[in-house]
């Protein structure tokens, strides 16, 4: 790493230079509305992940606080995401509680590292198959999780397996609670309609209610009816309530021999934290018609990671649906997420004894309103308008997000994306061979010369090319010519298909003439001692140079050259 190219600026700094009062209002009135609306999302998100409901508002009030204020984005609001539930919840089964802490801990290093080397723009090289193929995949996982509380069925854990999840819920079928469909099934319906209902009404009380949350609303109903006796497990039944304010700072139980072993899971969260934070950030960009800074916002991801476990949080990331929200709020800078963490504390402070009474089938409407908009469906019926490569990837990661695990998806869809990629480069790159003139192509003394054209990229994948050159059984001229203006690369594998021409010629006391090589390749073959081998006399800036030249060195006219 290049310590003198390290830079750690939020973007906070640069906002507040300039920073006036109707700045502050607008940031004021843009952070209650988020923290208003992140409130049931952030406890949601906690209990689809396996934790308790405080972990996931511990971790919006944490994460969202520093990450808004670390970042490198002037409107990113962070915080727990539906994009983590699927693997924290499988975290949470196979390794236990504390160790999602400690695997948080070592993401939040690994992400501020990634951050520090400048590899913000690594993370886009991402092919949106994959990306579209893992998010629908993880919202069919959430909404799988949330049918045991919308149905009201009584399962002492789902599992993290999605055929085992299929099985636990079958089995379970003659426990159905039809007080829970029934508020769940309200609660659906009402946050799909909410906002359509009362947008297009130009009453002003009807335009103002479109402005709160239909998540609160719901809550509102569903606290309402548990109060008047319905009977539905809530927070406080199955989690004993959420406590008034932030626990104390804690160091998670940490050895060595247990790290060692969360590897997997670290990497996990700290490739999912990135690609769902840059993508929430550029979609902030495309918003707002600015630019942030992805080495910057992979730096405050980290911080926040490494603090929220020491006050019991999960893994935290940029989160799509709040920056929106955050956006259309008339959000102007940081501040902006900073006071949505402050709202979520004094929430919690003044009621948390209120939220034990939330239905836990209202937040699973919540989660399956959030996989439905989460998802983007409309993909697979454009599938047919992509190549086969892009569907085989994008089918490919989403069957394997869903059984399997989103690490072994996206492991899997790059590797088919490599080899796609590597396929179509190796397909273009071709050699022509090119017509001389009658006296170029036979010299007085005999010699014969053969010329080629190389189109592509020379790499170990399209060396194959090259083999036929290189066949022992093929009669070889005494001059092969290769002109390679139109190569764009050169790789170790596609010199060493060149050195192995060269050294066949070479034996039989014959000569490799490379003419045109562009920047890239000519760099390689001179660092690596290649054109000292084959002489600096046989490497020329163009074919008629290279031409006239062996005409001069054979006692050849080269008339032959201008008549062709």
């Amino acid at each position: 790493m290049n310590f003198r190219s390290f830079s750690f600026r939020p973007q906070l700094i640069d906002s507040l230079k300039h920073y006036r009062r109707e700045d502050f209002s607008a940031d004021l009135a843009a952070g209650v509305t988020v923290g208003v609306v992140a409130l049931p999302l952030a406890m949601a998100f906690g209990i689809a992940s396996g934790v308790k409901p405080e972990a996931g508002i511990f971790t919006a009030i944490v994460a969202g606080f520093l990450i808004s204020a670390l970042g490198g984005s002037r409107v990113q609001i962070g915080g727990p995401a539906g994009a983590f539930v699927a693997l924290l919840y499988a975290i949470v089964e196979r390794y236990g509680v504390a160790n999602l802490l400690i695997a948080t801990m070592m993401a939040g290093a690994m992400l501020f590292a990634m951050g520090a080397l400048r590899l913000g723009q690594v993370i886009r090289f991402i092919p949106v198959s994959i990306v579209i193929g893992f998010t629908n995949g993880i919202a069919v996982i959430i909404a799988m999780q949330q049918l045991k509380d919308f149905f009201g069925l009584e399962i002492a854990r789902m599992p993290a397996n999605f055929l085992s999840q299929i099985g636990a819920l079958w089995a379970a079928r003659g426990t159905v609670n039809w007080a829970a469909i029934a508020l769940g099934t309200a609660s659906l319906v009402l946050l799909f309609f909410w906002p359509k209902t009362y947008q297009a009404n130009h009453q002003p009380w009807r335009r103002w209610m479109a402005r709160v949350p239909g998540t609160i609303i719901v809550l509102v109903i569903g606290v309402t009816a548990v109060l008047l006796g319905l009977q539905v497990e809530t927070i406080g039944s199955r989690f004993g309530g959420i406590p008034q304010g932030l626990p104390a700072m804690k160091l998670p139980d940490f050895d060595w021999t247990t790290a060692q072993t969360l590897f997997a899971p670290t990497l996990s969260i700290a490739l999912l934290g990135a690609i769902e934070s840059l993508l929430c950030a550029r979609v902030a960009d495309g918003m707002t018609g600015e630019r942030h800074n992805p080495n910057q916002e992979l730096m405050a991801q980290g911080v926040a990671n490494m603090v929220v476990p020491l006050f019991g949080g999960i893994a935290a990331t940029g989160t799509i649906a709040r920056t929106v929200t955050n956006v259309r709020s008339g959000a102007r800078s940081p501040v902006a997420g900073m006071i949505h963490a402050v709202t979520l504390l004094a929430i919690i402070l003044l009621l948390a004894p209120v939220a034990s009474n939330i239905p836990m089938a209202v937040l699973a409407a919540i989660l399956l309103f959030v996989a439905w908009n989460m998802g983007d469906w409309s993909a697979f019926g454009r599938l047919k308008q992509f190549s086969m490569s892009y569907r085989t990837i994008m089918l490919a990661t989403f069957g394997l997000t869903v059984v399997f695990d989103i690490t072994v998806a996206v492991e899997v869809g790059l590797v088919l994306a490599s080899l796609f990629f590597i396929h179509r480069i190796s397909s273009i790159t071709r050699l022509e061979p090119i017509r001389l003139p009658a006296n170029l192509a036979t010299l007085p003394d005999g010699n014969r010369v053969e010329a080629w054209r190389v189109f592509g990229s020379l790499f170990f994948g399209s060396v194959s090319i090259l083999e036929s050159l290189a066949d022992p059984a093929r009669e070889q001229p005494d001059v092969l010519v290769l002109e390679m203006h139109q190569v764009i690369n050169l790789d170790t594998t596609g010199l060493d298909a060149l050195e192995t021409i060269q050294t066949q010629l070479e034996r039989s006391g014959k000569t490799l003439v490379i003419t045109e090589a562009t920047e890239q390749p000519l760099s390689l073959m001179r660092r690596s001692g290649f054109v000292a081998r084959i002489g600096e006399d046989n490497v020329f800036d163009d074919l008629d140079t290279a031409l006239n030249a062996l005409a001069d060195r054979h006692r050849v006219d080269p008339d032959g050259l201008a008549t062709e």
